[in-house]
């Protein structure tokens, strides 16, 4: 029998200096047998050009929104991959480097019977943290999930699950949940978060959401070396901070 289609969603802004990375790390998985799908939105650098010249062992589409928004362009690719007959779906970002076994561990859960899966983010080796981001900032992020997890509006009636820590870079949804919950909010970047809104959405359908420690991603600290951890906290806590310009949202 053979396995259920799987695809990989990667929403890109003018990553033509990083996503490279992000393709040489996809490449390099135990598990090649998915697609990739890039949603180039609306990009003013050669972002399309460097993705489509990179020599990958797996089908790669390039699918162009130019309605700005990491959730609209997230959107944008999951349906695609859903249309194209994907059933399994992961999600990551163009500045970020998946583990080895990062697709073939979100296979694993949601072939064991997970419908959302919420990874683990650690900091980018290759751009070398220091203590504090690598443990310290990650801490605080984790008190603050707790925190979330017994705000009123995350326990409110009809949610069939505990609210987890979710990270748009790094979960994995199955394609009957993603259109039974509504799927990821198109939105502006500085508008709301469009993975806990997508959680949420998925409380609300299943209680098959896990939290697992085992799917890693490395994350970019870009953003929170331009803004500092107090305005970065701010910024994932409902936007309690938000940049004085739209354009400083995305931060290269």
């Amino acid at each position: 029998m053979s396995r259920p289609e799987l695809a990989v969603v990667v929403p890109a802004y003018n990553e033509s200096g990083s996503i490279g990375a992000t393709l040489a790390a996809l490449a390099a998985q135990t598990d090649t047998d998915f697609t990739l799908v890039v949603v180039d939105n609306g990009s003013t650098d050669d972002t399309a050009g460097v993705v489509r010249g990179f020599a990958a062992p797996f089908p790669v589409e390039v699918v162009t929104e130019p309605e700005r928004g990491a959730g609209t362009a997230a959107d944008t690719g999951f349906r695609h991959a859903i249309a194209r007959g994907a059933v399994l779906l992961a999600r990551t970002d163009a500045d970020c480097r998946p583990a080895v076994d990062w697709v073939a561990t979100a296979r694993r859960h949601l072939c064991s019977g997970a419908e959302l899966v919420c990874g683990r983010s650690v900091p980018r080796r290759d751009e070398r943290p220091s203590f504090a981001e690598r443990h310290v900032f990650p801490a605080v992020v984790r008190l603050a999930a707790l925190y979330g997890r017994y705000r009123a509006a995350h326990r409110r009636g009809g949610f069939r699950t505990p609210y987890v820590l979710i990270h748009g870079h790094n979960l994995a949804i199955t394609a009957d949940l993603y259109q039974r919950c509504g799927g990821t909010p198109r939105e502006r970047l500085e508008d709301g978060s469009e993975d806990l809104t997508l959680l949420n959405r998925a409380r609300r359908h299943t209680g098959r959401i896990v939290r697992a420690e085992d799917l890693v991603v490395e994350n970019s600290l870009r953003r929170l070396r331009a803004w500092g951890a107090r305005r970065t906290l701010l910024w994932y806590w409902d936007r309690r901070w938000r940049p004085p310009t739209p354009s400083e949202v995305h931060v290269r």
